[in-house]
């Protein structure tokens, strides 16, 4: 009976400091599971507070830079600076979150720096365009509300961010162009000066008095209200076409009437010479005449011939 006893009792303690082994093992790792439920929580409340306050920090932002002069005419310094401080708040709110997550700044810094080569690398296009942004800011070739042309893509700048700038254009079109394009492309500032020159092709026929249609033309372009006074419309020969003498119609305009302006004078133009008998000629094609014929037609040019011309 004592040599079964004994191994038993083996058995039993076994089992016992197994238990207390398990038991203890499973505090620690319901410890561990309670602490990561603890401090995830925590990290996304974080996060939540990082998110409310961006919002904030940028509109106090906006109402701090607004009482200032130099930002109360121009939105473009404003809506980055905006951008900027977002972006800070939202940086400093994720290494927060990581650090409530047990990783520590110094591992973070190394991680970083570690993976800033192969994020270079991934990003390069992205951090072009907020370099691109950053250097638009300073340069300062527009702003916001300025009609401008890049690269064929013309509108109103409606905004400067730190990625792209947007644009919309006689449509209502939104356009977005990333800044590495805008800055490495031809920029035209439609708006950039306080005015502007309307220049409009006229044709006559060769019959015509010259100087009388220059006279005509000008006179046209003095008797709209929107042009200016100074410098004075412009009228000269500029071309002499295979069927029509060409006269250019030169006037300045303030900036924001020029779309409408170019239009009125292109039509006062045409009206003015038909009241004054001044022909317009329609393209003219000559029919040469076979070897003996004594004759030789002139003919207008048909209607798809003349529109391709």
């Amino acid at each position: 009976m004592t040599n079964l006893a004994t191994p038993l009792n083996d058995a039993v303690a076994a089992g016992r400091a197994a238990i207390t082994v398990d038991a203890a093992m499973l505090a620690k790792v319901t410890d561990m599971v309670g602490n990561l439920a603890i401090s995830l929580v925590i990290a996304l409340l974080i996060l939540i507070t990082t998110v409310f306050l961006s919002r904030w920090a940028s509109k106090v932002t906006r109402r701090a830079l607004s009482r200032v002069r130099g930002f109360q005419d121009d939105q473009t310094v404003l809506t980055f600076a905006v951008q900027v401080v977002r972006v800070v708040v939202y940086i400093i709110g994720l290494i927060a979150v990581l650090q409530r997550l047990g990783v520590q700044t110094t591992s973070i810094i190394a991680v970083l720096g570690a993976a800033s080569l192969a994020v270079g690398l991934a990003l390069q296009g992205t951090l072009a365009n907020v370099a691109a942004g950053v250097v638009l800011l300073i340069l300062r070739p527009y702003k916001v509300g300025d009609v401008i042309d890049i690269g064929g893509a013309s509108g109103t700048v409606q905004r400067l961010d730190l990625f792209t700038t947007q644009l919309s254009n006689a449509n209502n079109h939104k356009i977005v162009v990333p800044n590495g394009k805008v800055l490495g492309d031809v920029i035209l500032n439609l708006s950039g000066q306080t005015t502007r020159r309307i220049e409009i092709d006229f044709t006559v026929g060769y019959g015509e008095d010259l100087g009388e249609t220059r006279q005509v033309l000008e006179s046209a372009a003095a008797g709209h209200g929107k042009v200016l006074k100074d410098p004075a419309p412009w009228t000269g020969v500029t071309g002499l076409l295979d069927s029509a003498v060409q006269v250019t119609l030169q006037a300045w305009v303030k900036s924001g009437d020029w779309w409408q302006t170019q239009a009125d004078l292109m039509q006062a133009g045409k009206e003015a010479l038909d009241a004054a008998g001044i022909e317009i000629p329609f393209p003219h094609q000559v029919e040469v005449p076979a070897k003996g014929a004594s004759f030789a037609r002139i003919l207008a040019a048909p209607a798809d011939e003349t529109q391709g011309d």
